[in-house]
């Protein structure tokens, strides 16, 4: 009897470490295959303007509209996860955004695009909070920020292959062939749903959960007069994060094309610079706050962020530029992984993916405004005025921060 419940014990345990290992894997590749697809349109996004002749502006709406999409999608799969199950959710998020990209080879005209990009945002924004509570779910708390580390640094090796695969591509069969790539990520589905399991904690929570009937809602994110504060304060964290994030993304390649006189291909090459310094930066976040707290991370990388904005206007050769990209990925982008952390720390099981989604994409919806208000500034305004806005956006997420009482709890755990 007793080698039987060792034995029963050992393969539970090696069914577990084989999911955990499965969740990493498909949430990292997930992640991954998503940022493929937005830096796809940053790369693509100066070709685009030449072939149908927009401004600044208008080319800016292109991600902005992507990012609403992010959040209509964001609130429904968010919801989904929390009511059908992380797993299929998960699935069905990223059968949506592969097609939506992949049949931007047939855009040509921008309506086409906008419609398009916003169908892809539906995608990827379900994707983000399901794929942080099956982190949260699978490992130790005090992993947690590490682990959604790991996973946002698999969505810089999309970034990286976007990169390459734009250098290639763009220049000898244009900016449309580029986005038949978007369809790789269905052939991850199979293995999702083939390998990976919902968690036992979601299992107990959901069962209780409908056991006492109790709503899953986005009303429970602002159940009372304290956590509407901090789900809002979360939110406009949120907000300067992408708003930083995607407006950087979507016109530091143009920038550098334009401005610094680089090629598509060289651009590219620059932007691998600012996708390794970002992985690094994700790397030691992720270390800071699973050692020292949420708190001592931001604390650090927010004020930071507000510094190296100003790094690119002191750049003037090609390795000063290489140098400044890496910089400003290193603290603009460290931060990533780590607010699927404590959103997951701060919310309940059963709503855990509704609060990851609708934080997170509501910073989308409205942070990606910025590729609006950046394009606008780069027609009417200065480089120095543009980065000293968006330094202004990160000294004011960390005052909030440290308003949050919320994440200073977490700072003594």
């Amino acid at each position: 009897m007793e080698e039987l419940n060792m034995e029963q014990t050992s393969n539970k345990l090696l069914t577990q470490a084989n999911n955990e290992k499965w969740v990493m894997a498909s949430t990292a590749a997930g992640f991954s295959l998503e940022n493929m697809d937005i830096m796809f349109l940053s790369f693509a996004l100066a070709p685009i303007i030449a072939d149908l002749h927009l401004s600044g502006t208008a080319a800016g709406w292109i991600g902005s509209i992507t990012n609403l999409g992010m959040l209509a999608g964001g609130v429904v799969f968010g919801l989904l996860g929390d009511r059908i199950g992380r797993v299929k959710t998960f699935s069905y998020t990223i059968f949506i955004f592969a097609f939506a990209t992949a049949a931007m080879f047939f855009a040509h005209s921008l309506s086409a695009i906008y419609v398009l990009r916003f169908l892809a945002g539906i995608g990827a924004g379900g994707e983000y909070g399901v794929g942080m509570a099956l982190i949260a779910e699978n490992f130790a708390a005090n992993r947690i920020g590490r682990l959604t580390s790991v996973a946002a640094i698999g969505g810089q090796i999309g970034a990286i292959f976007a990169a390459l695969a734009a250098a290639v591509i763009i220049p000898h069969f244009g900016w449309n062939a580029l986005f038949l790539l978007g369809i790789i990520p269905v052939v991850l589905t199979y293995f999702i749903r083939q390998h990976v399991s919902e968690s036992a904690e979601f299992i107990t929570a959901h069962a209780q959960a409908q056991a006492k009937h109790e709503k899953i809602a986005v009303s429970r994110l602002f159940a009372t007069p304290r956590l509407a504060v901090q789900t809002l304060g979360l939110m406009v964290m949120a907000i300067v994060q992408i708003a930083g994030y995607f407006g950087l993304m979507n016109w530091l390649p143009s920038i550098a094309q334009k401005q610094q006189g680089l090629s598509v291909s060289g651009s590219s090459l620059w932007m691998i610079a600012t996708i390794i310094g970002m992985s690094l930066g994700m790397v030691v976040f992720g270390t800071i706050m699973d050692q020292k707290g949420p708190r001592w991370a931001f604390g650090i990388f927010l004020p930071g962020s507000a510094l190296v904005m100003f790094a690119i206007l002191m750049a003037h050769t090609s390795l000063q530029l290489i140098l400044a990209g890496a910089l400003i990925g290193f603290f603009s982008n460290g931060m990533f992984g780590g607010y699927g952390a404590v959103i997951s720390r701060l919310y309940p099981t059963e709503i855990r993916s509704t609060a990851n989604s609708m934080i997170m994409n509501t910073g989308r919806a409205i942070g990606g405004f910025s590729s609006v208000a950046i394009g606008f500034l780069m027609d009417h305004a200065t480089l120095l005025t543009t980065m000293g806005c968006l330094a202004a956006l990160y000294l004011l997420s960390f005052a909030i921060m440290l308003s949050l009482p919320g994440i200073r709890r977490l700072q003594a755990n």
